[in-house]
């Protein structure tokens, strides 16, 4: 069994709904109760006009990496996301999996960890809510050191509930 740490964001078509929505589907996939953080309102990277909610959930699994990759790339198409977008514009869901147990994955579809999420506070911040220990796998730079690093955004923990 692997512990699972998959972020999601969302701006479009009722983000807290979507949200509610993946978080529901991730707990399909988990062998136990999921872990889910706060919800973050962060804004924009790039061309989108509208803020972003975010979180971070954990999930306990038997699956592989790559079949979690692949049921959350058909749960985000189920809830409105096309299957080519440009990048860092509105979406309806992502979901992006920061960390598969501590393993590094090297795929031509699949990166673990996400190659770009030490980079952007709208991961780290809901990632140390739910593990406040976490570390990188490859680096081992621990979360409260990689939140130093990160560049500065706007974003703060909103009071929306699950």
């Amino acid at each position: 069994m692997a512990r699972c740490i998959i972020a999601l964001g969302s701006n479009l078509n009722d983000p807290h709904k979507q949200l509610i929505q993946a978080a529901d589907f991730l707990a399909t996939l988990s062998d136990k109760p999921i872990i889910k953080s706060s919800i973050y309102v962060s804004e924009p990277i790039g061309p989108s006009e509208h803020d972003f909610l975010n979180a971070a959930i954990s999930i306990e699994t038997k699956k592989s990496a790559l079949e979690i990759f692949e049921a959350c790339q058909t749960q985000e198409q189920l809830q409105g996301r096309p299957s080519r977008y440009p990048k860092w514009t509105a979406r309806c869901i992502d979901m992006d999996i920061i960390a598969y147990g501590d393993d590094v994955i090297n795929l031509p579809k699949l990166q673990i960890p996400h190659p770009e999420y030490s980079s952007r506070l709208f991961v780290l911040l809901p990632l140390q809510e739910i593990d406040p220990h976490w570390e990188d796998p490859i680096q081992r730079i621990p979360i409260n050191l990689l939140l130093k690093k990160a560049p500065e955004m706007a974003i703060r923990k909103t009071s929306l509930n699950w």
